[in-house]
């Protein structure tokens, strides 16, 4: 298990990846929700996203408003439920969540790697 440096460590490589790709500017608040949205086994909806991060649903929708903006999301109504919203995934969002996974795991390495050389 990392140390909480190395846990930091990890994170920074991560964020510095997004800084480095002028990716789009978004809060933490905003990378919970699309990792969540993009690690879900099914498109998950607004209220769900609510559920799980224990936030609001209009905070939610703020954020998938953002995400929509740079296309790293998009909502769709819910046949089966008329009064949910289906967040589906982009391919934009989908290069930006591997990017940022690759990232993490680079830095998990090199983190780890270090520790123990």
């Amino acid at each position: 298990m990392p140390t909480n440096s190395q846990a930091l460590a990890i994170w920074q490589g991560a964020l510095a990846l997004l800084v480095r790709n002028d990716a789009a500017d978004l809060t933490v608040r905003q990378l919970a929700i699309l990792s969540t949205i993009y690690t879900a086994d099914f498109p998950p909806t607004i209220r769900g996203l609510s559920a799980a991060l224990s936030i609001a649903k209009p905070v939610v929708t703020r954020a998938i408003d953002t995400l929509e903006k740079h296309d790293l999301c998009r909502r769709h109504p819910d046949e089966s439920d008329g009064r949910s919203v289906i967040i589906q995934r982009t391919v934009r969002g989908s290069v930006y969540t591997a990017a940022l996974g690759d990232e993490v795991k680079k830095s998990l390495f090199d983190v780890c790697w270090t520790a123990e050389g």
